[in-house]
């Protein structure tokens, strides 16, 4: 890697026409990824695109007159001093809020190599331009937020963040619901029909951390194979799977652990009040996330639990 120091003018130049490229493609691709879910920051992007070709355009036009036209190929891990960047365009489905701030730090960084390469040039026009590259880079975070503002205007960003909550319910909260539900109700059974068979809370813990753990692995399976996500959009399915399979384990290990107690009636006690924790905790997120009225909530919830647990007890103590 070479030291800024010792770039040429010739070098300073090059490198600016591979920034600009750079930064070009990596806003047409950011644009590309929000087009569907956020058609006012894609138009955002798309502005911004626009600016940066208009910068590298400049730039080669100033390196012709003074250079010739074979540009030498200098990139910027190829100079010491820039940030690492994650590729954050190649991860699908974009992030809004960390494209919006990876955005701000690549206009940070080339405002402040601008400056940089500006001081040490001696030539004029050179100078001049890179000048004037840095004051507009200074200013495109705030002519971004303008440009927000005029092309996003209020019915449109709360339809972006309407987009935006969808996205979570589908990618996180209806997994993570499906594995919690299962994971809560369906052990039930197995995990009470030992307690009240045995008698023994060690035994009714050993059924429940295998029921649970066996429901886990299931379920992150069924999720992650039910769709790849690609017309759906809810997501990787690889990470609904282990949101869910996580979930169903949590929710079946929950009424587990008081088993651990050694006094079977005080671990009883307990694994219920857990339960009750439980299914209200599912009823909150039905109706927080899936607009469910309470009421309808709890009894879907409340009713399923309740069945499942009876047919626990009755064949435990069959």
């Amino acid at each position: 890697m070479k030291k800024f120091e010792d770039l040429t003018e010739r070098e300073v130049l090059a490198l600016a026409i591979t920034l600009e490229e750079e930064d070009e493609r990596v806003y047409s691709d950011f644009a590309e990824g929000l087009r569907q879910d956020y058609p006012g920051t894609t138009s955002v992007f798309e502005a911004m695109r626009q600016e940066e070709s208009g910068h590298r355009r400049r730039l080669l036009e100033l390196y012709r007159q003074k250079f010739g036209e074979h540009i030498p190929l200098i990139r910027r891990q190829d100079v010491r001093g820039f940030v690492e960047r994650p590729a954050l365009w190649l991860v699908r489905p974009l992030s809004i809020e960390k494209v919006r701030k990876e955005a701000s730090a690549m206009e940070v960084e080339t405002r402040r190599f601008y400056e940089k390469a500006s001081v040490r040039t001696q030539d004029a026009s050179i100078r001049q331009l890179l000048d004037d590259l840095a004051n507009e880079e200074r200013s495109h975070e705030e002519r971004a937020l303008e440009l927000g503002k005029q092309k996003l205007p209020d019915s449109v960003k709360a339809d972006e963040e309407a987009a935006q909550r969808r996205l979570f319910v589908l990618q996180i909260v209806q997994p993570g619901l499906a594995g919690l539900m299962d994971g809560s109700v369906s052990t039930l059974a197995p995990v009470f029909a030992a307690a009240f068979a045995t008698q023994k809370s060690w035994d009714a813990f050993l059924v429940g951390l295998a029921a649970s753990a066996g429901a886990g692995i299931s379920m992150g399976f069924a999720e992650a194979l039910s769709d790849d996500g690609s017309l759906t959009g809810r997501g990787h399915p690889w990470v609904r799977g282990a949101i869910c399979g996580a979930m169903t384990a949590l929710g079946g290990i929950g009424h587990t652990l008081p088993f651990l107690l050694r006094d079977f009636r005080m671990a009883l006690w307990a694994a219920g009040i857990v339960v009750l924790v439980e299914l209200g905790a599912i009823t909150w997120v039905r109706k927080r996330y899936m607009d469910t009225p309470w009421v309808t909530a709890a009894l879907q919830v409340g009713l399923g639990g309740a069945l499942v647990f009876l047919t626990g007890v009755l064949i435990g103590s069959s």
